[in-house]
């Protein structure tokens, strides 16, 4: 940790009220111990688990509490507080605060400082597995990441309540690495200026009017156009972007700023009321394969859905209609997805077929590469020798190749390889194998498979774009944005 500085570095530290509490002191140390400023802001909740002595003796600053102290409202006031930051980090994020988040509440000082705030939001949720996995949870999320709010975990564990599964608070250094990707990123939270080309563009076509020039941007990164009305520039204010490019901002691309027509649709998918891929259908895998070899055993790997089931997530938050194809996993289905549960590699194929046609596929599945030539019906069982049984293997079918070339091949498919060695080299590689149109290429030598964050590289015929290490939410949250732009 010590090697990550963010000297100079502002964070807003919401603890909300959780068990897990306890863990924003450490968060709050290695934040500190790397440069950052930290403010601590304890909800009524968070107070009933971390003392405010404790949480303002590790941050060194004076604490946020109350919306309604006169003291620290005349001392620095709400907006004033959200408005000194460069990162806003909410951990942990209870059940209830994700709803008041998703809402727009703002009956304490925590939900009025997020709903000023204008910058980027880190959200590290922890909740009983059951509330986790509550459709109305589920729903509050995918309306948080259509805002760009960035997650990470919530991780599969022991809990409290002597229960165990999805819901743990991901660890301090997790959080801790999500956020320092996000303060380390030189376009974090700065405009878009393709975007804000496309959009002046779009006004103009609507209008029929010249485009006028942009007026200074602000240090929170909003913008408005410096012609007309306040209410008209209000009306196509566009929010500023988290670490990726702004979902709502995804159906903008540098083509459309040239075209009024291409650019009026595009300020109509983005504006209230519509979202970039809305009317559009996407297919997803996910999770690993089971091969079986008996009733009881089976070939297998690490992958555990995360990065798919993000992706899923993601697409779904934009307005894709999505299919999800996943494989045996323990994280719960992302909220309005359909989801088709498989064991088997020729399961899946069979699967993804009959989902056809789709505007988009994203093989993000780690599918088994052989399965056994054949199954036994019953246990197989040790002999006296203890001898291994004889194992044939023979190969599973390609599904991203088969998807690539098929009759009914929608017109983006992705691809990803799992790679431990001359990992952009293989992709590349893969890449014209297979066919298909881009290849999301990570290095699993690490913790990829199973963690919550990733390093990959997109590999398309056009070149390579090497991502930074990112939360598995912020690498969807990109693909989604670059797949809503492609299809646009």
């Amino acid at each position: 940790m010590a090697a990550v500085s963010l000297a100079g570095k502002r964070v807003l530290l919401v603890v909300s009220g959780s068990v897990a509490a306890y863990k924003a002191l450490e968060l709050a140390r290695l934040l500190g111990k790397a440069g950052a400023e930290v403010t601590g802001l304890l909800t009524a909740g968070g107070a009933r688990f971390v003392t405010p002595h404790a949480l303002q003796a590790i941050t060194g600053r004076p604490l946020a509490t109350d919306l309604w102290s006169l003291e620290e409202e005349a001392e620095r006031g709400h907006i004033r507080l959200a408005r000194s930051q460069d990162l806003v980090v909410v951990a942990p994020a209870s059940a209830d605060r994700l709803a008041r988040m998703a809402a727009g509440l703002a009956d304490d000082l925590a939900g009025a400082v997020l709903l000023a705030w204008g910058g980027p939001v880190l959200v590290a949720p922890a909740m009983n597995p059951s509330m986790w996995s509550h459709p109305a949870t589920g729903a509050n999320v995918a309306t948080l990441m259509a805002r760009g709010v960035t997650f990470i975990g919530p991780d599969d564990g022991p809990m409290a309540e002597a229960e165990s599964g999805v819901g743990r608070l991901s660890e301090p250094p997790a959080i801790f690495a999500a956020i320092a990707a996000i303060l380390e990123d030189p376009d974090h939270g700065a405009p878009d200026a393709a975007l804000e080309a496309a959009l002046d563009a779009a006004i103009a076509g609507i209008t029929g009017e010249a485009e006028a020039p942009r007026a200074a941007t602000t240090s929170d990164s909003s913008f408005t156009a410096s012609a007309g009305p306040p209410a008209e520039a209000a009306a196509h204010h566009v929010p500023p972007n988290t670490a990726h490019a702004s979902s709502f901002s995804a159906s903008f691309s540098p083509a459309a700023a040239g075209n009024g027509d291409a650019a009026s649709h595009a300020v109509a998918g983005t504006l209230p009321g519509g979202l970039p891929l809305s009317g559009k259908r996407v297919l997803v895998t996910s999770g690993p394969t089971h091969e079986p070899l008996d009733p009881v055993r089976y070939i297998a790997n690490r992958s555990s859905g995360k990065q798919g089931h993000a992706i899923a997530a993601a697409l779904a938050a934009l307005g894709a209609e999505v299919v999800l194809v996943s494989g045996p996993v323990t994280v719960p289905d992302p909220a309005g997805v359909d989801v088709r549960r498989i064991e088997a590699a020729r399961d899946m194929l069979a699967a993804c077929e009959a989902a056809l046609p789709v505007d988009a596929a994203v093989c993000a599945a780690a599918v088994a590469d052989w399965r056994p030539a054949e199954a036994a019906t019953q246990k197989m069982k040790k002999g006296e020798d203890q001898a291994a049984p004889p194992l044939a293997l023979v190969p599973n079918p390609d599904i991203l190749a088969t998807l690539s070339r098929h009759a009914s091949r929608p017109r983006l498919v992705v691809g990803f390889a799992a790679e431990t060695e001359k990992v952009v080299e293989h992709a590349r590689a893969k890449l014209a194998r297979k066919g298909c149109d881009w290849i999301v290429a990570n290095d699993v030598s690490g913790d990829a498979m199973g963690g919550d964050a990733n390093t990959v590289h997109l590999v398309t015929p056009g070149g390579v774009e090497d991502w930074p290490r990112l939360p598995k939410g912020e690498v969807a949250a990109r693909l989604a944005d670059r797949i809503a732009e492609a299809l646009h």
